[in-house]
């Protein structure tokens, strides 16, 4: 299996202490670095932090180059559509 697709994780629910349940969450850019960016996760329900990520410029030149192929292989099939 590619070990890639399993590199960045990006949480949809967290569970939250105040709401004492898993809830959505939305990312909010808290912090940028010369070498990494900090993303805090806040519960949809009562906006409180439940979490944090943080991503390194290395990281970030990965996922971008990964979304790159995707973008021209997805391009690619479009033009071999009939």
């Amino acid at each position: 299996m590619n070990q890639q697709q399993f590199e960045n994780f990006t949480a949809s629910s967290l569970y939250c202490e105040k709401c004492k349940a898993a809830m959505p969450v939305r990312e909010r850019l808290l912090l940028v670095l010369p070498d990494r960016e900090i993303y805090d996760y806040l519960c949809t329900g009562c906006g409180s932090s439940v979490g944090r990520r943080e991503i390194t410029a290395g990281e970030k030149l990965m996922a971008q180059a990964v979304t790159g192929r995707r973008r021209r292989r997805s391009a690619a099939v479009h033009q071999l559509a009939p």
